[in-house]
């Protein structure tokens, strides 16, 4: 990366000052305490309470940040005391205020867009499970194999795969695991890792 001579002189001024700053004996550490303090717990209505991120098992930190008041999430950041995670979260954890009620872009209805349409339509959820329920059986009914070439029992479904949450606990995955491999589905994946 090439810098012009007057960027190399900015820069090397910017720098010059810094230390000769620092050399001098200013005391930062009141403007660092400062920064370091959260503005939400200036606020009178707010409440931290930690919990675990949701989205894989390493468990990480968090502090989530209540107004009390409006009784929404106002902020979630990495607990910089929990052993796992020192207070870092992978791009998914950043994400995760995101996820909350307080993002107006997050999808809460059923969105349908029928094949060859350029529209989507709202539908109510009862419809929607009642047709993925309508397909995935059509599905597996249609595409069923009971033996494989050899002549050897498989009862399996290609035609179909599962890709697991990671927002789910060890007990749900095995459940959900279950009753996909009770329809004979064999593409089984987890999200965690992707």
């Amino acid at each position: 990366m090439g810098f012009t001579r007057r960027e190399f002189i900015a820069i090397s001024g910017a720098v010059g000052a810094g230390l000769a700053l620092s050399s001098l004996g200013i005391d930062l550490g009141p403007v660092r305490a400062y920064a370091d303090e959260l503005k939400i717990d200036k606020m009178k209505s707010a409440k931290n309470s930690t919990t675990i991120c949701p989205y894989c098992s390493v468990s990480c930190g968090l502090i989530v940040s209540t107004d009390t008041k409006a009784g929404k999430i106002i902020n979630i950041e990495g607990d910089p005391d929990h052993p796992i995670n020192e207070g870092a979260l992978c791009a998914k954890g950043s994400a995760l205020f995101q996820t909350t009620a307080n993002n107006p872009n997050r999808l809460t209805k059923v969105l349908y867009r029928a094949s060859f349409s350029d529209k989507w339509e709202e539908k109510p959820w009862d419809w929607a499970i009642t047709e993925i329920a309508k397909r995935a059986k059509a599905t597996r009914d249609a595409d069923f194999i009971e033996k494989n070439s050899k002549g050897q029992t498989v009862n399996r479904v290609e035609t179909i795969a599962h890709l697991g949450s990671s927002n789910i606990d060890n007990e749900e995955c095995w459940t959900l695991n279950a009753l996909m491999r009770s329809l004979g589905i064999v593409y089984l994946d987890h999200q965690a890792r992707v």
